[in-house]
């Protein structure tokens, strides 16, 4: 949310802002669709739209276009080849993307202070509008240039569960926080110095772990890492929720104690193809050491299964 905080922030201070929204992306387009940046006429800006050579030529004009009080929304093609006549971005990844150009002002402040809030559910961009929408879609509509429009559901932040709120958890915490996930925290010890420490995490949960599964309901767009302080609470914890449904699960742990875990969840019932969901040994293998590169190897695998 900080391109639009960025935007409130200047509107309300008298500067006019371009806002330039990534519609569409194709093949290796750098900048996908919902990305924005927010260029203000004091040149200051926020965001990206993929970077590079495009992005700096599209920042230039955007800041053209502010002190020619521009105040119409248009579409801008941008293909990343050498072979289109007009419209080369400057780079040759391939593909192509579509950016939509907003020109708002003090007149656009009601709009932007209830997509910061959350009041509203998703904003649409037309030619001709841009407003925000008492119900929730995602969707890009094309006929062409003059005929289009981009609707996006406000909330959009990913959700991460890490149970156990230890150093990993800490450091796992701080580095979700920085990609933009909404972190919820889990741990049945009270007056941890690790969670009274955690100020990246949006909830804390002192739990028992016996009745986890009543915060962590199915839900497939969410993630959940388990990292508790040993094997006994971690086998409390997954034999409750192996069989929901997530975007990922993953589990911290030795190989020993995980081919201890599974074959003892294998013994009480639990088929193979539940178990092969859980992403264990977690992480992308970087040789981790220290609890920072342990969480920068989940960060990635997550990533990873979140841009699959």
């Amino acid at each position: 949310m900080s391109v639009w905080n960025f935007i409130e922030n200047k509107l309300q201070h008298n500067h006019n802002v371009m806002l330039l929204f990534v519609a569409e992306s194709i093949g290796s387009s750098p900048g996908k669709a919902g990305f924005l940046l927010a260029v203000a006429n004091d040149d200051s800006f926020n965001g990206t739209i993929g970077g590079g050579i495009m992005e700096y030529k599209l920042v230039e004009k955007a800041k053209s276009l502010l002190q020619q009080n521009h105040q119409t929304i248009f579409l801008q093609e941008q293909y990343h080849d050498k072979t289109h006549a007009k419209n080369q971005s400057g780079m040759i990844c391939s593909g192509s993307q579509k950016i939509i150009f907003i020109p708002l002002s003090e007149k656009n402040l009601t709009t932007i202070h209830s997509i910061n809030n959350q009041t509203k559910k998703s904003f649409s961009i037309t030619p001709n509008s841009f407003k925000t929408n008492d119900f929730e879609l995602t969707e890009w509509k094309y006929v062409d240039e003059n005929n289009w429009q981009y609707t996006q559901n406000i909330i959009q932040q990913n959700v991460i569960h890490i149970i156990g709120g230890g150093h990993c958890g800490l450091a796992l915490s701080a580095l979700m926080n920085f990609l933009g996930f909404y972190i919820h925290i889990y741990d049945d010890r009270e007056n941890l110095n690790t969670m009274e420490e955690n100020y990246y995490a949006h909830k804390k949960h002192l739990v028992h772990y016996e009745n986890i599964n009543n915060y962590l309901k199915t839900s497939d767009k969410d993630y959940v890492v388990l990292m508790t302080i040993g094997y006994r609470t971690d086998k409390i914890i997954l034999s409750q929720i192996i069989t929901n449904t997530y975007h990922y699960l993953g589990l911290l742990g030795s190989p020993k104690k995980i081919d201890t875990l599974f074959t003892e969840l294998k013994q009480e019932g639990i088929s193979i193809h539940i178990l092969n969901k859980v992403h264990t040994p977690i992480g992308i293998n970087i040789n981790s050491q220290t609890t920072q590169e342990i969480a920068v190897s989940i960060a990635a695998e997550i990533i990873k299964v979140k841009n699959a």
